[in-house]
């Protein structure tokens, strides 16, 4: 069982930046894929990025290419979310989540954090 939490939220206005981290325990020998998704107030949670668990293979939402940079650190367990030139519409609750495919549907990913708020103002 992986437990999975997310930290690093935050307000903040238009055009800065914050990282998102993520730290796994539990099973983490296994060689998951880490994927961020996130939920806006009133929609749908959609996907953001996923990396391989080597780090090497990574995939983006359109919505963020160019402005997110998803990575990881396997020694520390620890997945990222670099965020810069935020912009109100990427307000959100962010979850990172696991899975064994790096894939971009969430039903693919079993394991799920509690999310972390970010709250970009205009």
């Amino acid at each position: 069982q992986v437990q999975l939490v997310e930290s690093g939220g935050g307000l903040v206005q238009a055009g800065a930046s914050l990282r998102l981290s993520c730290v796994a325990s539990g099973g983490t020998d296994v060689g998951y894929a880490m994927a961020w998704f996130r939920q806006a107030p009133g929609k749908e949670r959609e996907f953001v990025a996923v990396i391989t668990w080597g780090g090497r293979g990574t995939s983006y939402a359109d919505s963020v290419k160019g402005r997110f940079t998803i990575s990881r650190d396997n020694a520390k367990n620890t997945v990222y979310l670099q965020m810069n030139s935020l912009k109100p519409e990427d307000t959100a609750v962010y979850y990172c989540a696991a899975g064994a495919r790096p894939v971009e549907t969430q039903v693919d990913f079993p394991y799920w954090g509690q999310g972390t708020q970010v709250t970009v103002s205009s």
